[in-house]
């Protein structure tokens, strides 16, 4: 029986009890739901519905859950029902039906933990978003990690997800990018607030290697002919980066674009028909104060060039044109007086703050270790951590902690193949799984030769299933929550409960004498579960899961 099933005949019991005359309103099946105790000694599931409905019944909560406590514990596969503490009920199920879960996980396959929770929502994820005026950097790691990990937690919980980059490629920056190669091939100083590092070096080589004319060419030419091709050349490298991080977006969407075509006048605009826009010392506003903004924003300056806001609004509105009723923005830990701006822009847009945005801000990180200690510069590129590091231990890293905590990493740490590193652990779960499955099949251990569910008896074995079956929930909860984290931090409980399990229960024979019977059997199918579900979860945080290690 799995958490579903069971949830569906707690639904079945109160749907019976309110026919049977208790005066309660019955719930809508999707706010049934069970939960893993904290002990094992309060049996396999809880739920905690009889305190939820007894004020609406009109009788104290340990009076109707003794109730559904009778009706619960004539159901198939329940083998008891405690009413505990104000009416909580403890249920425990049978070894037969607590281990049928190991065939429906190996049968579901790759779907078993998704689910419907977020079906129908229609979100736009937008994240990272990075300058393409240089290479990735560790602030913008944090966010590609979870941005990617939180799509496909979203999708996984039925939402239909667009994973979004916008590039920042319009306005004066760009110019001094452009400016910046020029005077690097020419050996000049780049322009006061310009751009100097190996990469706009590499560029410049790069630059003249294709066009040896540059140093001819008038200065403005120059410029602008850098600024092309050197934006072409970096958004390829962040691009081939985010790939390399296995980190996947379905559009990228140009601020040179919103400009070009006028959509930021058209924004101003309709803005202004919205009643949100008024004229004010030469310039353009938008009265976000009145949707809690701490002040006034200028849309277009006195000498009539649009802001950086006016081009979030011109944004904001291409998301709700394209069909985005949820919009998700992903920003960096120095991006916090930004909330309020984008509510306000959504409120001035005719939306409902608090339904059709949500912004997101992560804290700062810093790895350390010998590796960073011997670099040069300042800068800390995405690309040299997957070099030294790795990309699953650093996305996995990343991945198990709330977006708001900082983080020190210990780079030396994170490379390390022990157990005390938490993606080597759940890893080596994985591929103990696959080995346990390879060594049974060269003894003859097959998983089509039988399963006899009601074998699986061991306190390791129910404590492994329990966990197997909370899978759904922790990933709902965490697309619902966006706390990735959630994912990590069950994988390595459940990589604990493997390992114990692995400890105490055998899938081979001990010898070849031995006679292979539906125990071994049955526990390759726990053994295949827990690898379907280490998977699944590694997947969901876009970590590999090794057969080898």
């Amino acid at each position: 029986m799995t958490p579903e099933q069971l949830a569906d005949a707690i639904h079945a019991a109160l749907t019976a009890a309110a026919a049977d005359g208790v005066a309660m309103q019955v719930p809508d099946r999707g706010r049934v739901r069970v939960e893993r105790p904290r002990s094992r000694e309060h049996g396999d599931w809880s739920t905690n519905v009889a305190l939820q409905l007894a004020k609406g019944a009109g009788m104290p909560p340990r009076q109707l859950a003794q109730q559904l406590a009778e009706r619960l514990g004539a159901v198939p596969g329940v083998a008891r029902v405690d009413v505990a503490g104000p009416g909580f009920l403890n249920i425990t199920l049978d070894a037969a039906s607590a281990g049928e879960l190991a065939r429906s996980v190996v049968e579901q396959g790759e779907r078993y933990g998704t689910n419907d929770t977020l079906a129908g929502h229609v979100v736009n994820l937008e994240f990272v978003s990075a300058n393409p005026t240089g290479p990735l950097h560790i602030g913008h790691t944090r966010w590609a990690a979870l941005g990617d990990a939180l799509n496909r937690l979203l999708t996984a919980s039925g939402a239909d997800v667009t994973a979004e980059h916008y590039i920042n490629d319009a306005g004066s920056q760009m110019d001094k990018f452009g400016a910046s190669i020029v005077a690097t091939a020419r050996g000049t100083a780049v322009p006061e607030g310009g751009y100097s590092g190996p990469w706009i070096d590499d560029l410049a080589r790069q630059m003249l290697a294709e066009r040896p004319d540059l140093l001819e060419l008038p200065e403005a030419q120059a410029s602008a002919l850098a600024r092309t091709r050197g934006y072409e050349l970096q958004l390829a490298q962040i691009q081939q980066t985010l790939e390399d991080f296995n980190v996947h977006f379905d559009v990228w969407f140009s601020e040179k674009w919103l400009h070009d075509t006028g959509k930021v006048e058209e924004a101003v605009a309709r803005l202004r028909e919205q009643g949100h826009v008024f004229d004010q010392d030469g310039a353009v506003w938008l009265r976000t104060t009145e949707f809690g903004d701490d002040k006034d924003r200028v849309l277009i300056r006195a000498n009539g060039e649009p802001t950086y806001f006016a081009a979030d609004c011109a944004y904001y509105l291409s998301k709700k044109d394209r069909g985005f009723p949820q919009k998700v923005y992903m920003l960096g830990a120095d991006h916090h007086g930004y909330v309020g701006r984008l509510k306000a822009i959504a409120a001035c847009a005719g939306d409902d703050p608090e339904a059709n945005i949500e912004v997101l801000i992560g804290q700062l990180i810093n790895i350390s270790g010998e590796r960073m200690g011997k670099r040069r510069g300042n800068a800390v590129f995405l690309s040299d951590l997957l070099e030294w590091i790795g990309t699953d231990p650093v996305r996995y890293s990343l991945a198990r902690f709330p977006a708001d905590t900082p983080l020190d990493l210990d780079g030396e740490e994170l490379r390390k193949r022990s157990n005390d590193n938490p993606v080597y652990y759940v890893q080596y779960a994985h591929a103990r799984t696959c080995n346990v499955a390879r060594l049974a099949g060269e003894d003859g251990v097959l998983r089509e030769d039988g399963f006899d569910p009601s074998l699986l008896q061991h306190e390791t074995e129910a404590t492994l299933l329990a966990t197997l079956g909370d899978f759904p929930r922790v990933v709902s909860q965490a697309a619902q929550l966006r706390e990735p984290h959630r994912v990590a931090r069950y994988l390595e409980e459940l990589a604990s409960d493997f390992h114990k399990w692995y400890d105490e229960c055998r899938v081979r024979p001990l010898s070849a004498d031995e006679e292979i019977t539906d125990l071994h059997r049955s526990r390759l199918w726990l053994n295949d579960a827990t690898r379907q579900v280490l998977a699944n979860g590694l997947t969901l945080l876009g970590v590999s899961a090794p057969e080898r290690m």
